[in-house]
Protein backbone atom coordinates (compact mmCIF):
# COMPACT_ATOMS: atom_id res chain seq x y z
CA UNK A 1 0.00 0.00 0.00
CA UNK A 2 0.94 3.62 -1.07
CA UNK A 3 2.96 5.22 1.73
CA UNK A 4 0.56 8.73 0.69
CA UNK A 5 -2.85 8.66 -0.73
CA UNK A 6 -5.82 11.10 -1.12
CA UNK A 7 -7.35 12.12 2.48
CA UNK A 8 -11.02 13.05 1.84
CA UNK A 9 -12.04 15.87 4.23
CA UNK A 10 -15.92 16.14 4.21
CA UNK A 11 -17.73 20.02 4.66
CA UNK A 12 -20.78 20.47 5.69
CA UNK A 13 -22.43 21.37 1.80
CA UNK A 14 -21.76 24.63 1.41
CA UNK A 15 -18.81 25.37 3.21
CA UNK A 16 -16.17 23.91 1.22
CA UNK A 17 -14.28 27.23 0.43
CA UNK A 18 -13.61 28.06 4.15
CA UNK A 19 -12.37 24.57 4.64
CA UNK A 20 -10.01 24.75 1.91
CA UNK A 21 -8.76 27.97 3.49
CA UNK A 22 -8.21 26.23 6.65
CA UNK A 23 -6.77 23.04 5.27
CA UNK A 24 -4.45 25.44 2.93
CA UNK A 25 -3.60 27.38 5.83
CA UNK A 26 -2.80 24.74 8.09
CA UNK A 27 -0.18 23.30 5.46
CA UNK A 28 -1.64 19.91 4.30
CA UNK A 29 -0.16 19.00 0.70
CA UNK A 30 -2.11 19.73 -2.51
CA UNK A 31 -5.41 20.57 -0.97
CA UNK A 32 -8.31 20.56 -3.95
CA UNK A 33 -11.63 21.68 -2.87
CA UNK A 34 -14.60 19.24 -4.90
CA UNK A 35 -18.38 19.57 -3.91
CA UNK A 36 -18.92 18.11 -0.47
CA UNK A 37 -15.28 18.81 0.94
CA UNK A 38 -11.44 19.08 0.53
CA UNK A 39 -9.23 16.39 -1.08
CA UNK A 40 -5.34 16.22 -0.06
CA UNK A 41 -2.71 14.29 -0.38
CA UNK A 42 -0.36 12.31 2.78
CA UNK A 43 0.09 10.09 4.60
CA UNK A 44 -1.59 8.16 7.44
CA UNK A 45 0.24 11.09 10.33
CA UNK A 46 -1.40 13.63 7.93
CA UNK A 47 -4.62 11.63 8.99
CA UNK A 48 -3.94 12.14 12.60
CA UNK A 49 -3.52 15.79 12.12
CA UNK A 50 -6.51 16.39 9.85
CA UNK A 51 -8.79 15.16 12.93
CA UNK A 52 -7.17 16.74 15.45
CA UNK A 53 -6.26 20.00 14.32
CA UNK A 54 -9.20 21.16 11.43
CA UNK A 55 -11.90 23.04 12.39
CA UNK A 56 -14.23 22.66 9.43
CA UNK A 57 -14.16 18.68 8.72
CA UNK A 58 -16.97 16.54 9.84
CA UNK A 59 -15.21 13.20 8.53
CA UNK A 60 -11.40 12.29 7.65
CA UNK A 61 -11.48 9.25 4.88
CA UNK A 62 -8.69 7.51 4.37
CA UNK A 63 -8.84 6.23 0.62
CA UNK A 64 -6.66 3.33 1.12
CA UNK A 65 -6.74 1.50 -2.54
CA UNK A 66 -9.11 1.16 -5.47
CA UNK A 67 -9.32 -1.18 -8.40
CA UNK A 68 -11.51 -1.75 -11.67
CA UNK A 69 -14.12 -4.16 -11.36
CA UNK A 70 -16.54 -5.03 -13.86
CA UNK A 71 -18.91 -7.99 -11.98
CA UNK A 72 -19.38 -9.34 -8.82
CA UNK A 73 -16.73 -12.30 -8.97
CA UNK A 74 -14.43 -10.17 -9.86
CA UNK A 75 -15.36 -7.74 -6.74
CA UNK A 76 -15.30 -11.04 -4.78
CA UNK A 77 -11.30 -11.96 -6.38
CA UNK A 78 -9.73 -8.44 -5.87
CA UNK A 79 -11.41 -7.91 -2.64
CA UNK A 80 -9.53 -10.92 -0.92
CA UNK A 81 -5.88 -9.80 -2.47
CA UNK A 82 -6.25 -6.50 -1.02
CA UNK A 83 -3.85 -6.47 1.47
CA UNK A 84 -6.30 -5.45 4.83
CA UNK A 85 -3.62 -6.32 7.60
CA UNK A 86 -1.87 -3.78 6.50
CA UNK A 87 -4.36 -0.92 7.63
CA UNK A 88 -7.15 -3.28 9.55
CA UNK A 89 -6.93 -5.72 12.93
CA UNK A 90 -8.35 -8.74 13.36
CA UNK A 91 -9.54 -7.94 16.90
CA UNK A 92 -11.31 -5.25 15.43
CA UNK A 93 -15.06 -5.10 14.55
CA UNK A 94 -15.89 -3.22 11.52
CA UNK A 95 -18.66 -2.42 9.59
CA UNK A 96 -19.16 -2.28 5.68
CA UNK A 97 -20.68 0.40 3.43
CA UNK A 98 -21.26 0.40 0.26
CA UNK A 99 -22.57 2.37 -2.61
CA UNK A 100 -23.03 2.05 -6.50
CA UNK A 101 -23.62 4.46 -9.05
CA UNK A 102 -23.56 3.94 -13.18
CA UNK A 103 -21.62 0.92 -12.89
CA UNK A 104 -21.84 -2.58 -14.09
CA UNK A 105 -22.55 -3.62 -10.49
CA UNK A 106 -25.51 -1.73 -9.18
CA UNK A 107 -26.59 -4.25 -6.38
CA UNK A 108 -25.40 -2.34 -3.28
CA UNK A 109 -25.92 -5.25 -1.05
CA UNK A 110 -24.77 -8.07 -3.10
CA UNK A 111 -21.48 -6.00 -3.43
CA UNK A 112 -21.62 -5.59 0.61
CA UNK A 113 -21.62 -9.34 0.72
CA UNK A 114 -18.75 -9.78 -1.12
CA UNK A 115 -16.97 -7.49 0.76
CA UNK A 116 -18.21 -8.57 3.83
CA UNK A 117 -16.86 -12.14 3.04
CA UNK A 118 -13.65 -11.42 1.74
CA UNK A 119 -12.57 -9.65 5.27
CA UNK A 120 -14.23 -12.17 7.82
CA UNK A 121 -12.18 -15.30 5.27
CA UNK A 122 -8.97 -13.41 4.86
CA UNK A 123 -8.61 -11.09 8.00
CA UNK A 124 -11.00 -12.82 9.99
CA UNK A 125 -12.35 -9.89 10.95
CA UNK A 126 -15.97 -9.18 12.90
CA UNK A 127 -18.85 -7.40 11.88
CA UNK A 128 -21.28 -5.43 13.53
CA UNK A 129 -23.56 -2.73 12.67
CA UNK A 130 -22.30 -0.39 15.28
CA UNK A 131 -18.09 -1.81 15.28
CA UNK A 132 -15.73 1.14 15.87
CA UNK A 133 -14.71 1.33 12.54
CA UNK A 134 -16.57 1.92 9.12
CA UNK A 135 -14.57 0.94 5.84
CA UNK A 136 -16.64 2.77 2.66
CA UNK A 137 -16.61 0.80 -0.27
CA UNK A 138 -17.92 3.18 -3.56
CA UNK A 139 -18.29 1.38 -6.89
CA UNK A 140 -18.23 4.33 -9.20
CA UNK A 141 -17.71 3.91 -12.96
CA UNK A 142 -16.75 0.91 -12.67
CA UNK A 143 -14.01 1.88 -9.82
CA UNK A 144 -14.02 0.00 -6.70
CA UNK A 145 -12.49 2.73 -4.42
CA UNK A 146 -12.03 1.46 -0.55
CA UNK A 147 -12.21 4.53 2.30
CA UNK A 148 -11.77 3.70 6.15
CA UNK A 149 -14.00 6.47 7.89
CA UNK A 150 -10.36 7.40 10.35
CA UNK A 151 -12.94 9.62 12.57
CA UNK A 152 -15.48 7.39 14.13
CA UNK A 153 -18.08 9.99 15.62
CA UNK A 154 -18.37 13.44 13.80
CA UNK A 155 -15.77 15.70 14.31
CA UNK A 156 -18.00 18.55 15.21
CA UNK A 157 -18.13 16.48 18.70
CA UNK A 158 -15.26 17.99 20.65
CA UNK A 159 -16.43 16.25 23.59
CA UNK A 160 -16.82 19.35 25.37
CA UNK A 161 -20.52 20.34 24.86
CA UNK A 162 -22.45 17.69 27.17
CA UNK A 163 -25.27 20.69 27.88
CA UNK A 164 -27.14 21.86 24.82
CA UNK A 165 -29.80 23.74 24.23
CA UNK A 166 -32.82 23.41 21.49
CA UNK A 167 -31.61 23.60 17.93
CA UNK A 168 -27.86 23.72 18.25
CA UNK A 169 -25.17 24.73 15.62
CA UNK A 170 -22.53 22.40 14.63
CA UNK A 171 -19.34 23.43 16.10
CA UNK A 172 -17.88 22.83 12.99
CA UNK A 173 -20.32 24.97 11.03
CA UNK A 174 -20.00 27.86 13.76
CA UNK A 175 -16.21 27.62 13.13
CA UNK A 176 -16.17 27.97 9.47
CA UNK A 177 -19.37 30.79 9.83
CA UNK A 178 -16.40 32.51 11.98
CA UNK A 179 -14.05 32.10 9.60
CA UNK A 180 -16.33 33.18 6.77
CA UNK A 181 -16.47 36.77 8.82
CA UNK A 182 -12.81 37.09 8.51
CA UNK A 183 -12.40 36.20 12.83
CA UNK A 184 -8.87 35.14 13.21
CA UNK A 185 -8.54 35.11 16.89
CA UNK A 186 -7.58 38.74 17.55
CA UNK A 187 -10.70 40.44 18.34
CA UNK A 188 -13.58 40.33 20.84
CA UNK A 189 -16.63 38.22 19.85
CA UNK A 190 -20.01 38.53 21.00
CA UNK A 191 -23.12 36.45 20.82
CA UNK A 192 -26.43 37.90 22.38
CA UNK A 193 -28.55 34.96 21.44
CA UNK A 194 -25.35 32.28 22.72
CA UNK A 195 -27.82 28.87 23.25
CA UNK A 196 -25.15 26.36 24.13
CA UNK A 197 -22.17 28.68 23.72
CA UNK A 198 -20.96 27.49 20.48
CA UNK A 199 -19.91 30.27 18.60
CA UNK A 200 -18.17 31.69 21.72
CA UNK A 201 -16.27 28.72 22.34
CA UNK A 202 -15.44 27.99 19.35
CA UNK A 203 -14.00 31.90 18.81
CA UNK A 204 -11.82 31.43 22.52
CA UNK A 205 -10.32 27.93 21.35
CA UNK A 206 -9.44 29.71 18.31
CA UNK A 207 -7.59 32.64 20.31
CA UNK A 208 -6.07 30.60 22.60
CA UNK A 209 -4.67 28.45 19.97
CA UNK A 210 -6.61 25.16 21.18
CA UNK A 211 -6.74 22.41 18.77
CA UNK A 212 -10.39 20.91 18.30
CA UNK A 213 -9.44 17.41 18.51
CA UNK A 214 -7.15 17.41 21.86
CA UNK A 215 -9.56 15.86 24.08
CA UNK A 216 -11.14 13.24 22.18
CA UNK A 217 -10.84 9.75 21.12
CA UNK A 218 -10.71 8.64 17.14
CA UNK A 219 -11.46 5.54 14.94
CA UNK A 220 -7.66 5.58 13.49
CA UNK A 221 -6.65 4.54 17.04
CA UNK A 222 -8.18 1.08 16.35
CA UNK A 223 -6.33 0.46 12.78
CA UNK A 224 -3.50 -1.99 12.77
CA UNK A 225 -0.68 0.82 11.46
CA UNK A 226 -1.24 3.33 14.41
CA UNK A 227 1.39 4.26 16.75
CA UNK A 228 0.53 5.39 20.02
CA UNK A 229 3.49 6.96 21.20
CA UNK A 230 3.85 8.84 18.18
CA UNK A 231 0.37 9.98 18.47
CA UNK A 232 1.39 11.29 22.01
CA UNK A 233 4.43 12.89 20.67
CA UNK A 234 2.47 14.24 18.18
CA UNK A 235 -0.32 16.19 20.36
CA UNK A 236 2.47 17.26 22.97
CA UNK A 237 3.83 19.47 20.13
CA UNK A 238 0.67 21.68 20.26
CA UNK A 239 1.38 25.37 21.35
CA UNK A 240 -1.73 27.43 22.77
CA UNK A 241 -1.16 30.94 23.29
CA UNK A 242 -2.35 33.15 26.17
CA UNK A 243 -4.71 35.67 25.55
CA UNK A 244 -7.06 38.67 27.30
CA UNK A 245 -9.24 39.27 24.20
CA UNK A 246 -12.79 38.78 26.12
CA UNK A 247 -15.75 36.59 25.09
CA UNK A 248 -19.28 37.18 25.44
CA UNK A 249 -22.62 35.64 25.06
CA UNK A 250 -25.65 36.11 26.34
CA UNK A 251 -29.29 34.84 26.39
CA UNK A 252 -32.80 35.26 27.58
CA UNK A 253 -32.87 31.87 29.12
CA UNK A 254 -31.35 31.55 32.06
CA UNK A 255 -30.87 27.65 31.06
CA UNK A 256 -28.79 27.94 27.96
CA UNK A 257 -26.35 30.63 30.01
CA UNK A 258 -25.87 27.78 32.85
CA UNK A 259 -25.21 24.96 29.81
CA UNK A 260 -23.16 27.58 27.64
CA UNK A 261 -21.21 28.50 31.22
CA UNK A 262 -20.69 24.52 31.81
CA UNK A 263 -19.46 24.08 28.27
CA UNK A 264 -16.90 26.80 28.38
CA UNK A 265 -15.29 25.58 31.00
CA UNK A 266 -15.15 21.99 30.21
CA UNK A 267 -13.47 23.44 27.38
CA UNK A 268 -11.20 25.30 29.33
CA UNK A 269 -11.96 28.69 27.96
CA UNK A 270 -12.51 32.31 29.68
CA UNK A 271 -15.52 33.46 28.49
CA UNK A 272 -18.48 35.79 30.30
CA UNK A 273 -21.66 34.37 29.93
CA UNK A 274 -25.08 36.73 30.81
CA UNK A 275 -28.68 36.57 31.46
CA UNK A 276 -29.49 39.07 28.79
CA UNK A 277 -33.07 39.83 26.71
CA UNK A 278 -31.88 41.37 23.79
CA UNK A 279 -33.22 45.06 24.48
CA UNK A 280 -30.83 45.74 27.80
CA UNK A 281 -27.71 44.60 25.70
CA UNK A 282 -25.04 46.59 26.14
CA UNK A 283 -21.66 47.31 24.57
CA UNK A 284 -18.66 45.92 26.31
CA UNK A 285 -15.86 48.33 27.32
CA UNK A 286 -13.26 46.95 24.64
CA UNK A 287 -12.75 47.63 21.37
CA UNK A 288 -14.86 46.90 18.49
CA UNK A 289 -15.33 43.04 17.38
CA UNK A 290 -17.50 40.88 15.84
CA UNK A 291 -21.19 39.85 17.09
CA UNK A 292 -21.99 36.83 15.66
CA UNK A 293 -25.51 35.65 16.32
CA UNK A 294 -27.55 31.90 15.09
CA UNK A 295 -31.36 33.59 15.88
CA UNK A 296 -34.60 31.35 15.99
CA UNK A 297 -35.82 31.10 12.37
CA UNK A 298 -37.93 29.36 10.00
CA UNK A 299 -39.15 25.99 11.41
CA UNK A 300 -37.45 26.20 14.58
CA UNK A 301 -40.49 27.77 15.81
CA UNK A 302 -43.82 27.35 14.87
CA UNK A 303 -45.55 30.79 15.23
CA UNK A 304 -43.13 33.05 13.24
CA UNK A 305 -44.83 36.82 14.25
CA UNK A 306 -42.91 37.11 17.17
CA UNK A 307 -39.34 36.76 14.95
CA UNK A 308 -40.12 39.74 13.04
CA UNK A 309 -40.36 42.02 16.01
CA UNK A 310 -37.98 40.11 17.71
CA UNK A 311 -35.52 40.78 14.64
CA UNK A 312 -36.39 44.31 14.52
CA UNK A 313 -35.33 45.00 18.23
CA UNK A 314 -31.97 43.15 17.59
CA UNK A 315 -31.42 45.18 14.84
CA UNK A 316 -32.23 48.39 16.45
CA UNK A 317 -30.03 47.19 19.32
CA UNK A 318 -27.52 46.83 17.31
CA UNK A 319 -27.08 50.25 15.15
CA UNK A 320 -27.63 52.01 18.43
CA UNK A 321 -24.95 50.71 20.57
CA UNK A 322 -22.61 48.91 18.24
CA UNK A 323 -20.96 51.17 16.27
CA UNK A 324 -17.61 49.97 14.78
CA UNK A 325 -18.50 46.25 15.33
CA UNK A 326 -19.00 43.85 12.60
CA UNK A 327 -22.21 41.69 12.33
CA UNK A 328 -22.71 38.07 11.32
CA UNK A 329 -26.20 36.80 11.11
CA UNK A 330 -27.38 33.30 9.97
CA UNK A 331 -30.99 32.31 9.32
CA UNK A 332 -32.94 30.15 6.84
CA UNK A 333 -35.19 32.75 6.26
CA UNK A 334 -33.76 36.51 4.09
CA UNK A 335 -36.99 38.02 5.19
CA UNK A 336 -36.08 37.96 8.57
CA UNK A 337 -32.15 39.08 8.15
CA UNK A 338 -33.69 42.04 6.21
CA UNK A 339 -36.08 42.86 9.06
CA UNK A 340 -33.13 43.82 11.21
CA UNK A 341 -32.27 46.38 8.61
CA UNK A 342 -28.70 46.14 9.46
CA UNK A 343 -26.23 46.74 6.09
CA UNK A 344 -25.94 43.20 4.96
CA UNK A 345 -23.68 42.48 2.39
CA UNK A 346 -25.07 39.86 -0.40
CA UNK A 347 -25.51 36.72 1.86
CA UNK A 348 -23.12 33.64 1.34
CA UNK A 349 -24.32 30.58 -0.26
CA UNK A 350 -26.73 27.59 1.33
CA UNK A 351 -25.79 25.48 3.87
CA UNK A 352 -27.35 22.44 4.95
CA UNK A 353 -28.43 22.35 8.40
CA UNK A 354 -31.01 20.45 10.48
CA UNK A 355 -33.37 19.68 7.53
CA UNK A 356 -32.90 23.45 6.25
CA UNK A 357 -30.69 25.52 3.75
CA UNK A 358 -28.94 28.26 6.09
CA UNK A 359 -26.88 31.16 4.85
CA UNK A 360 -24.61 33.78 6.40
CA UNK A 361 -25.27 37.52 6.63
CA UNK A 362 -22.71 39.96 7.27
CA UNK A 363 -22.21 43.54 7.56
CA UNK A 364 -19.07 45.86 7.59
CA UNK A 365 -18.25 47.50 10.75
CA UNK A 366 -21.20 49.45 11.60
CA UNK A 367 -21.86 53.38 10.98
Amino acid sequence: MSETFEIFLAATPGLELPLFNEVREAGFSYPHKVPGGVTIQGGWPDVWRANLVLRGASRVLARIGSFRVMHLAQLDKRARKFPWSEVLRADVPIKVDVTCRKSRIYHAKAATQRIERALTETLGVALSADAPLRLMARIEDDLCTFSIDTSGEPLHKRGFKEAVVKAPMRENMAAMFLRECGYTGDEPVLDPMCGSGTFVIEAAEVAAGLMPGRARNFAFEQLANFDPDQWVAFKAEATTTPTDIPFYGSDRDTGAVRAASANADRAGVQATFTHCPISDLQRPDEPAGLIIINPPYGARISNKKPLYALHNALGQVLKERFSGWRVGLVTSDADLAKTTALPFDAPGPYVAHGGLKIRLWQTRPLP
